[in-house]
């Protein structure tokens, strides 16, 4: 099959390169998924689990992508909850090969079936954005209606998940991002904007929940901003700051199928709007992946076309 790799993490991302691998075998409780389009995040080549397994051990050339929308073509023993057949869409094991390939063997309770009512270009481009908006917002910030949300990074491809979930659930969003992005904030349902390099963060005033996506300054000046009770949620590692009366939370999105479920049927009935930035074919994924411009929003490879 052919399959996007890499093979030397020093090479960064002109490093990937399209070629041929065997074709994935499933093992206990797998499905093997032809995979139809597939979503990639480029901070992908700064995590350990691309270059290692969970032993340590170098596990290279790996199969990059974790996102993929696609038909189940066969049942490894153990497998429940899915046919061969089916469309799906989900979120790959980060220590296992990944979706930019024809074929992913993986666990079956990660993937959720993907209506057919969904293009596989959007179910691509759902889960992690997707997962990461829902798992930060209400299983980590329990967000409530009426609250007060700042959105980090609102334009981009998690940023818009958070922005329309967030208002979808009662809350105010002041979104933030670069002056370009501002309507498209708006556009995604942002009440606010501020333009971190023009405007003043604090300007924003109190909140109960702060989305955090960049990290440094912004995140300790954001974490002062918090009201008592309130939590600053982040993705950028352990939280270098912390509210004065709150919690500040760090985690890994992770799949669930009933999270994913929940956020597809948004996507059918017209709550939820997935923002893809490029689509690209396989063949012309890797100079996709090596943009000489900005692109907002998230890039998805059609595999198959």
């Amino acid at each position: 099959m052919k399959a996007i790799v890499v093979t030397d993490k020093a090479a960064g991302k002109p490093g990937m390169t399209l070629t041929t691998r065997p074709d994935p075998q499933a093992a206990i409780n797998d499905v093997i998924v032809q995979v139809v389009a597939s979503g990639f995040v480029p901070t992908e080549l700064e995590w350990p689990s691309t270059w290692t397994d969970r032993l340590d051990q170098n596990r290279a050339p790996s199969i990059l992508g974790h996102e993929l929308a696609g038909v189940v073509t066969s049942l490894g023993y153990g497998s429940t909850g899915l046919s061969i057949g089916q469309r799906v869409f989900g979120l790959s094991d980060w220590y296992r090969d990944g979706s930019l390939a024809e074929y992913i063997a993986i666990e079956a309770r990660n993937l959720a079936p993907l209506p057919g009512d969904v293009d596989f270009t959007v179910g691509a481009s759902l889960p992690i954005s997707g997962l990461t908006a829902w798992q930060g917002l209400f299983q980590h910030g329990h967000l409530q209606s009426g609250q007060r949300v700042l959105a980090h990074g609102a334009a981009g491809a998690v940023g818009t998940m958070v922005t329309q979930l967030a208002r979808e659930a009662g809350a105010y969003v002041v979104a933030t991002g670069r002056a370009a992005d501002r309507q498209k904030a708006l556009d995604y349902g942002a009440h606010e904007f501020l333009d971190l390099e023009n405007d003043t963060l604090e300007d924003a005033g109190a909140v109960d929940l702060v989305f955090d996506v960049i990290g440094g300054d912004i995140q300790k000046r954001s974490a002062r901003m918090i009201r008592a009770g309130g939590t600053l949620v982040t993705v950028v590692g352990p939280p270098e700051a912390r509210p004065a009366d709150g919690r500040a939370i760090d985690f890994v999105v992770e799949s669930d199928r009933a999270q994913l479920t929940e956020i597809v049927q948004r996507v059918r009935d017209g709550r939820l709007r997935t923002n893809i930035g490029h689509i690209a074919s396989l063949d012309d994924a890797v100079a996709a992946f090596n943009p000489t411009t900005r692109i907002s929003g998230k890039t998805v490879v059609r595999i198959r076309p």
